[in-house]
């Protein structure tokens, strides 16, 4: 018998405002911007890619194309997605 492997997807488990905001950190340190890109794009899918849209003010097709790894959005654009998901960065000395 053949043995199927998914591909595994972290928007499944990020379930809870804890998990997310642990995520984002440990994504966060490790300082590099694709990665941050594809984490923010997997907390927007896990809560939904056309809320987020919404709540940014930016279309849903657009906030997938800034999303991508490899995009380069503006700060602006990431603020908007972090307010719409309801998460702060905070900095520590």
């Amino acid at each position: 018998m053949k043995e199927k492997i998914t591909e595994f997807d972290p928007a499944v488990y990020l379930d809870s405002e804890e998990t997310i905001a642990e995520y984002l950190t440990v994504i966060l340190e490790e300082n590099d911007p694709d990665l941050l890109l594809s984490a923010l794009s997997d907390v927007a899918r896990a809560r939904g890619m056309a809320q987020i849209a919404k709540e940014s003010g930016l279309g849903r097709e657009s906030l997938y194309k800034a999303l991508t790894p490899g995009s380069k959005p503006r700060f602006e654009t990431i603020m908007k997605v972090l307010h719409a998901l309801g998460v702060k960065l905070t900095v520590h000395a």
